[in-house]
C-alpha cells in the first residue's frame, strides 16, 4: 500500500514537471532565446530516460535478482539474444548513401547506423504484425 502511494506521487511530480516544460516551451517560444525551450525540453527527456532506466534496472534486476536468483539467468539470455539481434541487423546494413540526397555529405557511420536502425523497425514492425496474426489465430482456435 505505500508504494502504491510513493509511485502516485512521484508520477505526479514527473507529469507536472513534464507539463511545465511544456508550457514553457510554448510561453517562451520554441525559436527564441536559441532554442532554450527545446533544449530544455529534451533535458527534461533525458532526465525522464534516466528515471526510467534506473527505476527498471532497480525492479528488475536488484529485486527480481533477490527473490528470484535464477531470472537473472533468463535476463542475461534475453540480452544476448538482444545483442544478436541488433548485431544482425547491423552487419546486414548496407550503409548506402541516400539516393537523390543533395545535402551536405554524410559519414559511413551514420549511414550504416542509420540503415540498421531502420533494419531493426522493419524488424520488429513485422514481429509485432505476426504477433498480432497469430494471437487472433490461436484465440479464434481456442474457443
Amino acid at each position: 500500500m505505500k508504494y502504491e502511494k510513493i509511485i502516485k506521487w512521484i508520477l505526479l511530480a514527473l507529469f507536472i514537471v513534464g507539463a511545465a516544460l511544456s508550457f514553457y516551451g510554448f510561453a517562451v517560444g520554441f525559436e527564441s532565446n536559441n532554442n532554450a525551450p527545446v533544449d530544455n525540453i529534451l533535458y527534461g527527456a533525458y532526465g525522464f530516460a534516466a528515471l526510467t532506466i534506473a527505476a527498471v534496472f532497480f525492479g528488475v534486476v536488484v529485486i527480481g535478482g533477490i527473490n528470484n536468483p535464477k531470472s537473472l539467468l533468463k535476463l542475461l539470455l534475453g540480452l544476448v539474444v538482444i545483442a544478436v539481434i541488433v548485431a544482425g541487423a547491423y552487419f546486414l546494413a548496407p550503409g548506402t548513401p541516400a539516393v537523390g540526397y543533395l545535402g551536405e555529405p554524410v559519414s559511413d557511420a551514420t549511414l550504416k547506423l542509420t540503415d540498421t536502425i531502420l533494419n531493426l523497425t522493419y524488424l520488429l514492425c513485422g514481429s509485432a504484425i505476426l504477433a498480432l496474426v497469430a494471437g487472433a489465430v490461436m484465440s479464434a482456435f481456442k474457443k
